[in-house]
């Protein structure tokens, strides 16, 4: 993955210079600027607010130069974004963009599931495995946001987001179909 990538954010405004420190703090891979690398996705990231337009902008990202952390769905992936999310200081502060899965659990709303003590990681790690593999890439420097060239930003129209919001909704309730199932056979709905 060197080179240069083609990457998206999806929002309320034209971002052609991103503020890496708007936004929160405790999302999956901490304080940055978020993107994907997959249009389809991206798109199905905007939510409509009335009377605000919704955005898709598009970046040309180059690679060389910045130090990147790759991660994939596993145990240290599922340990970087627990901590992000519960407010613990940033471990990888020292990179320029992170690089990896997302947690789908936010958009499927069941991080509360998967984090309640009531199944072990491993078990969470499973469930994870069972949405798509979406990946975001977090700019988190200076150097990160230098190596991003703005390339344009077009408005989604509102049928676009219904369309999209329609797909993430299939894909919610196949997912927890399929987390149901799982809890079930690990017994973690037993009584």
């Amino acid at each position: 993955m060197d080179g240069a990538l083609t990457v998206y954010h999806t929002g309320f405004a034209i971002v052609q210079t991103p503020d890496l420190q708007f936004g929160r703090s405790n999302t999956d891979f901490g304080q940055g600027f978020y993107l994907s690398d997959d249009l389809a996705f991206a798109g199905r990231w905007a939510k409509a607010r009335k009377d605000l337009s919704v955005y898709l902008n598009t970046y040309r990202l180059a690679l060389s130069g910045l130090k990147i952390k790759r991660f994939r769905r596993d145990a240290a992936w599922y340990d970087y974004i627990y901590a992000n999310r519960a407010g613990r200081p940033d471990e990888l502060t020292a990179y320029d963009a992170v690089i990896g899965p997302i947690a789908c659990d936010t958009i499927y709303d069941t991080w509360g599931i998967l984090t309640s003590g009531l199944i072990d990681k491993k078990v969470a790690l499973q469930a994870y495995r069972l949405v798509p593999s979406y990946r975001q890439i977090v700019l988190k420097s200076a150097k990160a946001v230098s190596a991003l060239q703005w390339v344009e930003a077009r408005t989604i129209s509102p049928e676009e987001i219904r369309q999209n919001r329609a797909i993430l909704l299939q894909e919610e309730q196949a997912y927890q179909a399929k987390l149901l199932r799982l809890l079930d056979r690990v017994g973690a709905l037993s009584d």
